[in-house]
């Protein structure tokens, strides 16, 4: 069936453009050319409405949901000016390196650009184009003024997932490629509009009874990869009306879930307005222990059209791409999505109840062990994004650093706000009540953004249930605390403990990571496949030992090193007197190292806390009714 998918385009699209017609008379033009994605090139041809005299163009820099300066300037090359045709001369800024400068002759209406984007995310039969790979535009100007039009043009028989809005019908079951024109929109848009395309294509329509139209677009490495089973794509349709039922009406015109299944690689997400690009691990919905370690990415994109993209704290909500982010609520932006995010994948049933409850213990068993919680707060990791890249080995002592722990350290934030909520009002309320309120404020139906600070947070908390909700969070967020945050898996009615044998979800974690953390609880190593030690954790038994990272164990108790040595000399450690004898390489001499350690393999569980509510049960039990069968 052809989805002519413009119907409720048109009075969005005047909406949109009507402030950008106030500062620009005409739309900029940008023609995608994706052709050369198997040779990881992509073009692009841009008319730009200019006049006589100095032009400063920026190309992004600060990229939404990347929260900090990853715009891939670097790889944008090959950039020719011309204008009547004649070849201009550029400069680049001197400081800012995502601007450049010309000078336009009098007479000079139309600028044309031409540039080329050395693109990582394309093969021989996909590609993925986020538009600041390719987008030129005025620079001081805030973004949503800044009328564009775009087209892109992509090899025969490709099939295009996006958000965009064609110009004539187009009809996804049936790819053609070639070019596709799409309306005008806004820089902001477009910017927010990715494009999935590939010679491996599938859309599948999801919840059809729900308004507006969601669909999921899969581009695979292999034919088969698109041919989803459809209890994956049931479990979609449940995420869409369980969406809607804990956040209420969305703030978009239709949504299209992208995802990207390559031959190598996957299991990350950006998240949009209307759309979001996704990439699972091949065979990741075919094989139950690793569907469940990948099961919240696209719940946790979508929960991001309401919090995040519409929804979205003031430091973030910049004018521009060029405007520096300030990054201090990620713990609600991130924090809170990747909460509601594991909880609706346990609703919809990607993931079981006690998959779930598997997933808190080791989230927070990794908390708790995290080195650098001793001097960082969590509020502090999220300036984190915004810091330069470690150089060399970035895992090395990454624990003591710390990174991007406001996701796991705010779900557990959010795990207790949603169980004191539920310990004050005796489970009456929840919080659902408070989403519905902060998520629902303004227009829905159309994509905006709608800014916030912590004190609109806690006043809208207050409105579900009177507490001090302020110093609720200094407590959990801006201090400094030895011990991850238990309380919201204690007021849940479960306690955390150590057991000898792995859950069924940490035995699928500890199989799908390279770098494994299985003698993380025990001896405080992280050792990869070769037995080289990628991170220490301070304070642990290997730390006191003084084992560095970069160093590679070669023998346990005089036994050559196996992963299966090692196990078995931490479990015959328990209750025992020994000591654990290593020998490590490091460069070219062999050290040896002791270890006092006597407490066995060390495995994260949560147990029932009998006698107390089962608010977790509770949290996971879906909102919506019986499922329907998925439309083809």
């Amino acid at each position: 069936m052809i989805h002519l998918r413009l119907l409720f385009f048109f009075s969005v699209a005047f909406s949109l453009l009507a402030n950008a017609a106030q500062s620009q008379t005409k739309p900029i033009l940008i023609a995608a050319d994706l052709t050369d994605a198997p040779r990881k090139l992509f073009h692009a041809e841009i008319d730009l409405p200019v006049h006589a005299g100095s032009l400063a163009l920026v190309t992004p820099e600060w990229i939404p949901g990347a929260h900090g300066p990853r715009g891939p300037v670097a790889n944008i090359v090959g950039i020719v000016f011309t204008a009547d045709g004649k070849t201009l001369p550029w400069q680049r800024d001197d400081v800012d390196v995502y601007e450049y400068h010309l000078e336009m002759p009098a007479g000079v209406t139309t600028l044309h650009a031409h540039l080329d984007c050395i693109n990582t995310r394309s093969s021989r039969v996909s590609a993925v184009l986020e538009w600041e790979s390719l987008m030129l535009y005025p620079a001081d100007t805030p973004v949503r003024q800044i009328a564009i039009q775009p087209s892109v043009k992509v090899l025969a028989g490709w099939g295009i997932g996006t958000s965009l809005q064609p110009l004539s019908a187009y009809d996804p079951a049936h790819p053609a490629g070639g070019t596709v024109a799409y309306a005008a929109t806004t820089v902001e848009v477009l910017e927010d509009s990715p494009i999935m395309t590939g010679a491996n294509f599938h859309e599948y329509t999801l919840a059809s009874e729900v308004t507006p139209k969601h669909f999921v677009d899969f581009v695979g490495a292999e034919p088969a990869d698109v041919n989803v089973r459809p209890e994956a794509i049931a479990q979609l349709s449940r995420l869409v009306r369980e969406g809607f039922a804990m956040y209420g009406p969305p703030h978009y015109t239709s949504y299209h879930f992208l995802v990207l299944i390559p031959s190598h690689g996957g299991g990350g997400g950006l998240e949009h307005h209307e759309s979001s690009d996704n990439s699972l691990p091949q065979h990741s919905l075919e094989q139950d222990d690793f569907a469940m370690i990948v099961a919240d990415i696209l719940p946790h994109e979508f929960t991001h059209s309401w919090n995040g993209k519409y929804r979205r704290p003031a430091g973030l909500a910049t004018p521009d791409y060029d405007t520096p982010m300030r990054n201090e609520l990620l713990w609600i932006y991130e924090g809170l999505t990747d909460y509601m995010g594991n909880v609706l994948s346990a609703r919809i049933g990607s993931t079981t109840p006690q998959q779930y409850r598997d997933y808190l213990a080791l989230t927070a068993a990794q908390m708790d062990a995290t080195s650098g919680r001793a001097w960082r707060s969590i509020e502090d990791t999220t300036y984190e994004p915004a810091m330069p890249r470690p150089s060399g080995n970035a895992e090395a002592w990454s624990s003591w650093r710390r990174g991007a722990d406001y996701y796991p350290e705010g779900d557990l934030v959010w795990l207790d706000v949603d169980t004191t909520i539920r310990r004050l009002t005796n489970n009456q309320k929840n919080l659902r009540d408070f989403l519905l309120i902060f998520l629902q404020k303004g227009v829905s139906g159309v994509p905006t953004v709608l800014p916030y600070d912590l004190n609109e947070v806690t006043a809208d908390l207050n409105q579900i249930v009177p507490y001090d909700w302020a110093a609720f969070f200094n407590d959990r967020v801006n201090r400094v605390t030895p011990h991850a945050n238990l309380e919201g898996i204690e007021q849940g009615g479960y306690k955390l403990v150590y057991t000898d044998t792995p859950t069924e979800f940490e035995k699928a974690y500890l199989k799908h990571r390279s770098a494994s953390p299985e003698f993380w609880f025990s001896l405080g190593l992280a050792l990869d496949q070769d037995g080289m030690v990628t991170d220490v954790r301070v304070g642990g038994p290997a730390d006191k030992a003084k084992v560095n990272p970069g160093q590679k164990l070669v023998a346990v108790n005089g036994k050559t090193f196996t992963r299966d040595a090692l196990h078995a000399a931490v479990a015959a450690s328990k209750g025992s007197a020994q000591l654990l004898d290593l020998i490590v390489q490091d460069d070219n001499d062999l050290l040896q190292v002791t270890l006092d350690y006597h407490g066995g393999e060390q495995y994260p569980m949560l147990v029932r806390m009998e006698g107390t509510p089962d608010y977790l049960a509770d949290i996971t039990k879906p909102h919506t009714s019986a499922d329907r069968s998925p439309a083809k």
